[in-house]
C-alpha cells in the first residue's frame, strides 16, 4: 500500500478512535462502530495502534470478537438497542418530524437494531 492511502487511513483511523471515545461519554451516540472502523483502518495503516486498540483493557475484548467471530456480547446489543430507541424518541419529541420522515427514520433504527439483534453474541 501506498504511503497516502497509509495516511489517510491512519488519520481516518484516528478520527474514528476520537468518535469513539466522544460515544463513550454521549448517551446518544455509538461507540463500538467507531472503534470497528478504526481497528480496521489501523489494521491497513498501523499495526501498533491496531495492537493498542485491540488490547485496550475496556474496548479490545468487544473489537477481538468483532474480528474472530462477528460477534457482538449480549450486553453491548441491549445497550445498542437501548441507545438506538433512545435516540429515536429524542429525535421524534424534539424534531416532531412529519410522518414520512419520522417513519423513515424509524425503519432505518428497526434495521440496525435487527442487524444487531442477528449478529452472534460471541462467547
Amino acid at each position: 500500500m501506498n504511503g497516502t492511502r497509509r495516511a489517510f487511513y491512519f488519520a481516518l483511523g484516528w478520527v474514528m478512535v476520537a468518535l469513539g471515545f466522544i460515544g463513550a461519554l454521549l448517551p446518544v451516540m455509538p461507540t463500538t462502530i467507531f472503534l470497528i472502523i478504526a481497528a480496521w483502518c489501523f489494521g491497513r495503516s498501523s499495526p501498533r495502534f491496531e495492537k493498542w486498540l485491540l488490547e485496550h483493557p475496556v474496548f479490545g475484548p468487544t473489537l477481538v470478537q468483532w474480528q474472530r467471530h462477528g460477534a457482538i456480547p449480549l450486553r453491548i446489543k441491549w445497550i445498542a438497542c437501548g441507545g438506538m430507541a433512545f435516540g429515536f424518541a429524542t429525535f421524534w419529541y424534539f424534531a416532531r418530524p412529519a410522518p414520512l420522515l419520522g417513519a423513515v427514520v424509524a425503519l432505518f433504527f428497526i434495521a440496525c437494531a435487527l442487524y444487531v439483534v442477528s449478529r452472534p453474541n460471541g462467547q
